[in-house]
């Protein structure tokens, strides 16, 4: 099953979370993403775009960090502002404001040749006050529910368990599951 993306965190993730159900490769394509503050939307009208490019099935994902003091930035403006700003910007953005909630969500959609199924995974959390732990994007400074504390960052492989990705992925692999080899 091939997955679409420029990012090779996300299709190692991806890969560690998927390898003992199929083999997951990496379709590295650069397209132009539809701008909404949907993730969903995002996610089927690029699967409905790359469907003519691409063998199937084939999978891409949509991942956002929603900061409710922000009004939902970055959201699905995420990689964007990861790319402007980084960790250290948000935190500033974020300084001397109390309420620190947070949801991260990861949508993924799934072309299988007939349609385009989509899954969402979503953790709620809090901003930490300052970046900790190792990771990729917005991983140091987000503290899911449940962690004890510690950031994505600090996690390691345990974020899998925690993760919005890892939810998303969860559902997906029910989904393959109940269709046996199917569609792949």
């Amino acid at each position: 099953m091939y997955f679409v993306s420029s990012n090779r965190h996300k299709y190692e993730e991806f890969r560690r979370m998927l390898w003992d159900l199929v083999e997951v490769r990496w379709v590295q394509v650069d397209y132009l993403e539809p701008q909404s503050m949907d993730l969903t939307e995002v996610a089927v009208t690029s699967a409905l775009w790359l469907e003519r490019y691409l063998p199937k099935p084939f999978f891409l994902e949509d991942a956002g960090l929603f900061i409710h003091a922000l009004g939902g930035f970055p959201g699905p403006f995420s990689s964007y502002a990861f790319r402007k700003l980084g960790n250290e910007g948000i935190l500033k953005l974020m300084e001397g404001v109390d309420d620190r909630k947070a949801e991260f969500v990861s949508v993924i959609a799934l072309h299988t040749g007939k349609e385009v199924v989509t899954f969402e995974g979503a953790v709620p959390g809090t901003i930490a006050r300052e970046i900790r732990g190792g990771g990729w994007g917005f991983d140091p400074i987000f503290v899911p529910e449940g962690s004890n504390g510690l950031t994505f960052g600090e996690l390691g492989s345990e974020k899998d368990r925690f993760s919005h990705r890892g939810l998303s992925t969860r559902k997906l692999r029910s989904f393959l599951l109940a269709r046996g080899n199917a569609i792949v």
